[in-house]
């Protein structure tokens, strides 16, 4: 049976998904990487997380389910293609095809005013969000989307209006692409409305 993995956003830890993780029906198989870990004291950049997530996935044997949420989507988007063979489905939450620049920018103004205790709560610390966050406003995987050849589902909350562009971007450029939007829910999906996703996610998974 494959692994399933489900990947954090910046804004949250592994420990999101345990709701989400008690409500599916077979969850022995699943894994929560937390980001911070995986990068081993490495310099906060996304070549280095992505470097490092590459490696946490390529150590497990056979296929997997990737299921990522916003930047957790962005890594496993970028891992399904570069690495076709080994991913089974994959599942994109709340996910950009591009990180929109006007609404970075104005989240890096607020968080340079945010005491260093409200990352506490999130997957990295300030020095390393703002690190990480300027390695990461060139991404855009427009044009590459269309060669994604791995079933996938692409989620968007109701209310997360930042990311609903991207997900009928996804939908309409992806093969074999699935889209289905949740009610009562925003962009974190797996803490807003965590007993819908765990359904749509079993149904799928054992689809």
């Amino acid at each position: 049976m494959a692994a399933k993995i489900l990947v954090h956003g910046s804004g949250h830890k592994a420990a999101s998904w345990n709701e989400t993780i008690s409500f599916m029906t077979d969850n022995d198989d699943i894994m929560c990487p937390n980001l911070s870990s995986i990068l081993d004291g490495k310099k906060a950049s996304y070549e280095n997380l992505y470097s490092s997530f590459t490696k946490y996935c390529n150590k497990i044997d056979g296929q997997i389910h990737l299921c990522g949420l916003s930047l957790g989507g962005i890594l496993a988007l970028n891992y399904a293609l570069d690495f076709p063979q080994k991913v089974k489905t994959l599942v994109l939450i709340g996910t950009p095809h591009k990180i929109p620049k006007i609404a970075f920018g104005f989240q890096n103004m607020v968080f340079r005013v945010l005491p260093k205790s409200v990352f506490e709560t999130m997957a990295f610390n300030k020095e390393d969000t703002f690190s990480l966050g300027n390695t990461l406003k060139n991404l855009d995987f427009s044009g590459k989307v269309r060669n994604l050849n791995c079933p996938t589902l692409i989620l968007c909350g109701e209310k997360d209006g930042a990311n609903m562009k991207s997900a009928h971007y996804f939908s309409q450029n992806i093969k074999n692409a699935e889209l289905k939007i949740i009610e009562n829910a925003g962009h974190v999906v797996n803490e807003e409305n965590p007993k819908a996703l765990a359904k749509i996610l079993n149904e799928y998974f054992d689809g």
